[in-house]
């Protein structure tokens, strides 16, 4: 009868302190919607002029860009078809247990938001690409206006956040 109770309490204090069950987690990411983070791909290296594939610095930022999505519930990461795009997604995808998935770099814009949006309406959803093609994606997402990338800038990070009511928000930060 004493473990019945102290079980009990322990489920008691468990519930009030907020201790979500999964279901519970599970609503609770249902009705917070959907963060779509974009980058464009970490620093290139001078490996390969067509293809090239991450720097040390680019490697670092990598890392220091799954660091930073580890304790979010990341259940999808596109990156376009380059060495420098899917490497730059890779540590990302790998501490979630997700493969990158291919995407066209050539695909309009709004048609590839059109496809993530409806593909994915809870969790956080990596999309590395380009410095030509993220800002127009950004928009596309938000459907609002983006400020364009500078060709030698690779530290502006875009959240886009879509509730349930389908309404998008854009926060923008340097990592």
């Amino acid at each position: 009868m004493n473990r019945i109770a102290t079980l009990l309490g322990i489920l008691l204090v468990l519930a009030a302190t907020g201790c979500a069950m999964p279901t519970e987690r599970a609503a609770q990411t249902e009705a917070q919607g959907v963060v779509f983070v974009l980058v464009r791909h970490a620093e290139k290296a001078k490996d390969d002029p067509k293809d090239p594939t991450l720097s040390d610095a680019g490697m670092a930022r990598a890392n220091r860009l799954a660091e930073s999505l580890a304790k979010q519930h990341v259940v999808a990461a596109y990156a376009t078809a380059y060495r420098r795009t899917q490497l730059t997604a890779a540590p990302t995808a790998r501490s979630h247990g997700l493969d990158v998935r291919t995407h066209d770099a050539g695909m309009p814009a709004v048609e590839f938001a059109r496809q993530l949006r409806a593909s994915h309406r809870t969790g956080t959803v990596l999309v590395v690409g380009h410095s030509n093609t993220i800002p127009e994606l950004a928009g596309a997402l938000c459907a609002c206006p983006v400020a364009p990338m500078a060709e030698d800038e690779f530290d502006r990070r875009m959240d886009i956040r879509i509730d349930a009511d389908d309404r998008a928000t854009l926060a923008q930060r340097r990592d």
